[in-house]
């Protein structure tokens, strides 16, 4: 990240701002507002500045900034318009260690100010570093309009609540799961319906009545993280990753995934690549029904679906046998994915009445498919793990009857900005990937529905 983000307590502290103009003005409100003690300097005021000083709200010295003015402050602020001013305002409060802003100029600043929301005690806050303001601007809109003002309300009711709540609950994982049924519940939403005495009354209700032993009992989700895109997550998959207590993840998870669950969640690599297994199937099993027993809420993130090709059926049924509650959060599966992406429409009625999905990742060195089930001509067939068998199978394809200018392609990392898709036949399909270089994660689809990719590519003219 550019900017480490953090939120300063500047109640009483002193806190400069060189410039007198309406920056200074939008400047000076935000300070004020969070109880700075602050002085201007400037020649000039607009008149809402002017009108502050005269009644004693701000300090303010009428004249050109000189070195020196920056002595014993915690923060400030050059809103200038000229750039050689706040370029020396910058210089001196880096010589002397205390944060500084200059406004618009980035190369100038040790902070920046971040677009904010302001649901007190509750506050976002949304940087892009300095570079597109706007951006953070609409941004904040957005949000202003998702997030209701009873959030700010709901905050200080929890608030008054929290060392009340320690004291009944005095273990971290009960009093985690608390908060979390509280702020998601009909607690909250009472106090977001402006109830807030309702809601109080509720809250103590709950907390006197609260098993805090049965709170804390372990279980497990195994949830589909899709084809790698965040923006194709699931709500459920994203509430839940923020819930979790101990992560197990695999290899087709991609990082911008990753970054959403919750900072703190104990995270375990388990993935699996050809012939590379981090952890045998039998162990995650294990490890799973092991960690839920420990009390602990368990996410089994898994890319793509964990029903299709995610050996999903073989945890659960471990889950089941030793007593463990469990649940399975669909994900957008890989072929769904990597077909929209890459404008192939997977059935057509003028190409593919049906559409099948086979793996094509060896046991005991050999590829199980049933060929002769795979040579319709009005059938698409998406084969996933099938990268380096490619050769093998486009052979067998052609040797059990399907022709050899059958179209195919190969999708790699699809729904991610490294895409890649490659068009050719059965009979240079092969070729095509060793040339290119495709590892997996990649996808191969064999059909006449192919042949659609060319004008119906809607990313191809894009950036994603």
């Amino acid at each position: 990240m550019d900017y480490f983000p953090l939120f300063l307590d500047l109640r009483a502290q002193p806190c400069l701002i060189v410039g007198g103009g309406e920056v200074a003005l939008r400047k000076a409100g935000l300070l004020q507002a969070a109880g700075a003690q602050l002085t201007l300097v400037a020649p000039g005021l607009v008149e809402p500045l002017a009108a502050r000083v005269a009644t004693g709200e701000y300090a303010h010295h009428a004249r050109t900034w000189r070195r020196g003015d920056e002595a014993g402050m915690r923060l400030v602020i050059a809103a200038t318009d000229d750039a050689q001013t706040n370029a020396a305002v910058y210089a001196a409060c880096e010589a002397a260690g205390i944060l500084v802003n200059a406004v618009d100029d980035p190369d100038h600043c040790r902070f920046i100010v971040p677009a904010i929301i302001d649901r007190s005690p509750l506050v976002l806050a949304i940087g892009t570093g300095g570079n597109v303001p706007v951006l953070a601007r609409l941004l904040r809109s957005r949000l202003e309009a998702w997030l209701p003002h009873g959030y700010g309300a709901l905050a200080r009711l929890a608030g008054s609540w929290r060392e009340r709540v320690k004291a009944r609950l005095g273990d971290p994982l009960q009093r985690r799961r608390f908060w979390e049924g509280t702020l998601e519940g009909p607690i909250a939403e009472r106090a977001l319906a402006g109830d807030l005495a309702g809601a109080e009354h509720a809250l103590e209700s709950t907390l006197m009545a609260y098993d805090g032993e049965a709170a804390t009992q372990g279980a497990v989700y195994l949830v589909g993280a899709g084809p790698g895109n965040p923006d194709l997550l699931t709500f459920r998959a994203l509430r839940l990753m923020q819930r979790a207590d101990v992560v197990l993840y695999d290899n087709l998870v991609s990082a911008p995934i990753l970054e959403l669950v919750r900072r703190d969640a104990q995270r375990i690599y388990v993935g699996k690549k050809a012939s590379n297994h981090a952890l045998p199937q039998q162990d995650i099993n294990r490890l799973l029904v092991q960690l839920a027993r420990q009390g602990k809420t368990v996410l089994r993130l898994k890319g793509g679906d964990p029903f299709i090709f995610g050996r999903g059926g073989e945890e659960i049924e471990e889950l089941a046998a030793a007593g463990i509650p469990f649940e399975v959060v669909p994900g957008i599966t890989s072929a769904a994915g990597a077909s929209c992406y890459a404008g192939i429409p997977l059935t057509h009625r003028d190409h593919a009445q049906s559409v099948t999905f086979v793996t094509g990742h060896r046991r005991a060195d050999q590829i199980e498919l049933d060929w002769p089930r795979l040579t319709s001509t009005t059938e698409t067939v998406v084969i996933y793990m099938g990268v380096a068998q490619v050769p093998h199978i486009c052979e067998q394809l052609i040797a059990h009857g399907r022709a050899p200018a059958t179209p195919a392609a190969v999708v790699e990392k699809a729904t991610l900005p490294q895409q890649r898709t490659l068009i050719g036949t059965l009979a240079t399909l092969p070729g095509q990937i060793a040339a290119a270089g495709i590892k997996p994660p990649a996808l191969i689809i064999i059909g006449s529905v192919v042949t659609l990719a060319e004008r119906l590519d809607w990313r191809k003219d894009r950036a994603t």
